[in-house]
């Protein structure tokens, strides 16, 4: 097949070449067919004489191959059209579909969207949401690359809870019950041991009845852990310039599309502020009178915040830190007095995007926190073993990649800017 990509094409003004993708509008007038075809990389308009296409019977998201002569043309965006000789319809869509890929999708209901979910995807405002996702993951890798992290896999079959013993996907596993894993947290820690610093993105599985614009029972987390640091201010810092390096590359290659929908471009993160939890709460209480919040923040709050944030610095994100430990899990390290807890949330654009902090790295010190919580440590002593070969103090951070997603692109549900979400009433398709 000598197959030419619409990318292409502006190289190739005057040669014959051959194209092929779905129809993504078709425009019928007395003497000429506008044709816009769609591949992986570009529109582009084809010009026909209606005869050509006798007998073709085609329609919206129909997929063609088409022989024609790239030809210069000012009137166009992309300075070129393509002037076609010879069409083959490679095969049909079904007549009729609930949408077609050129459909103005806010007048699709988002169910009927995740119903057809590869149609929704050639439209180039859903499709977009995805690419803006995949590029989030790409720098995301090459940033902890490039900074001595090593990737590693991690099974997302467990024998018991990372993060306490509730909300877990049960399954039959042989003989026995096993789970699905709510976090790679364990291997981590276990991986700084090996490589000192280390990364995963992969899912994880919260067995939450939640039915919100917010929460999904799988998502796409993408982790880091790291050794040798002093505080979680070190998770931190590395956090700023790890977003600020992904913004940068989202704003070169999307810039455009984030200033036509509103949504602006994304900000540099390296001056965003960490304010204490107790001074968030005194923020709240000056600013909007608010004093029912005790021992974390509510939706609300992360939009209030983030609002107070961005009157101060320019940018709605701040990293909020020192959350009471008794709502932390059992690893985390004890801040000061030990009443509050070395751990932060970043918020960003009103949501929660980031949960990291430092973590406790003496297998004795686990073995009591644990016990202070009515656990038994044998329980986990598959984990606590591996603090007996050596591991030094520690911390990271994990982010939702769906999240994150959903506020970049400016989408009010996380369901958006997820391929084939999965809630409490959403296995299929």
């Amino acid at each position: 097949m000598n197959r030419t990509f619409v990318a292409q094409l502006g190289d190739m003004i005057g040669e014959e070449v051959t194209v092929r993708g779905w129809v993504f509008r078709l425009r019928e007038l007395a003497k000429v067919t506008f044709l816009i075809l769609h591949d992986a990389t570009g529109m582009v308009q084809c010009v026909a004489n209606p005869a050509q296409l006798d007998g073709t019977d085609l329609k919206l998201d129909d997929i063609v191959e088409i022989r024609g002569c790239v030809r210069s043309e000012a009137r166009s965006k992309v300075g070129f059209e393509l002037d076609l000789l010879e069409i083959t319809v490679l095969n049909r869509s079904a007549f009729p579909l609930p949408f077609n890929s050129s459909s103005n999708l806010a007048e699709v209901p988002l169910e009927v969207q995740l119903d057809h979910r590869p149609l929704s995807l050639r439209n180039p405002v859903v499709g977009n949401i995805f690419r803006v996702q995949a590029e989030i993951l790409q720098g995301f890798r090459e940033f902890l690359r490039e900074h001595h992290f090593t990737e590693i896999i991690s099974s997302k079959i467990v024998a018991g809870g990372t993060e306490g013993g509730t909300n877990l996907f049960e399954i039959d596993y042989f003989e026995r019950a096993a789970y699905l894993a709510q976090s790679p947290q364990f291997y981590k820690e276990h991986g700084v041991a090996g490589f000192e610093r280390v990364f995963e993105t992969g899912h994880v599985y919260r067995a939450e009845p939640h039915a919100t614009s917010r929460h999904l029972t799988e998502y796409y987390s993408l982790d880091f852990e790291m050794g040798f640091i002093d505080g979680p201010e070190d998770v931190i810092a590395l956090e700023r310039e790890l977003l600020t390096y992904i913004f940068n590359r989202l704003n070169e290659r999307f810039g455009e599309m984030f200033t036509e929908s509103g949504v602006g471009l994304l900000p540099s993160m390296l001056e965003v502020p960490t304010w204490e939890f107790g001074e968030c709460l005194e923020r709240l209480s000056q600013v909007h009178g608010r004093n029912d919040l005790v021992d974390d923040l509510d939706p609300e709050a992360e939009r209030q915040l983030c609002a107070i944030a961005e009157q101060e610095t320019g940018v709605p994100a701040l990293f909020v830190l020192g959350f009471p430990l008794a709502n932390r899990p059992f690893y985390t390290h004890p801040r000061g007095s030990g009443e509050s807890a070395e751990s932060f949330d970043l918020l960003f654009r009103g949501l929660e995007i980031t949960t990291g902090g430092q973590r406790l790295h003496r297998r004795e010190d686990l073995e009591s926190a644990l016990r202070g919580r009515g656990i038994d440590p044998t329980s986990f002593e598959p984990h606590l073993r591996m603090f007996d070969v050596g591991m030094p103090p520690h911390g990271g951070l994990a982010i939702g990649l769906e999240r994150l997603t959903m506020l970049i692109t400016g989408q009010k549900n996380v369901r958006e800017a997820t391929m084939y979400p999965r809630d409490r009433n959403r296995v299929s398709p």
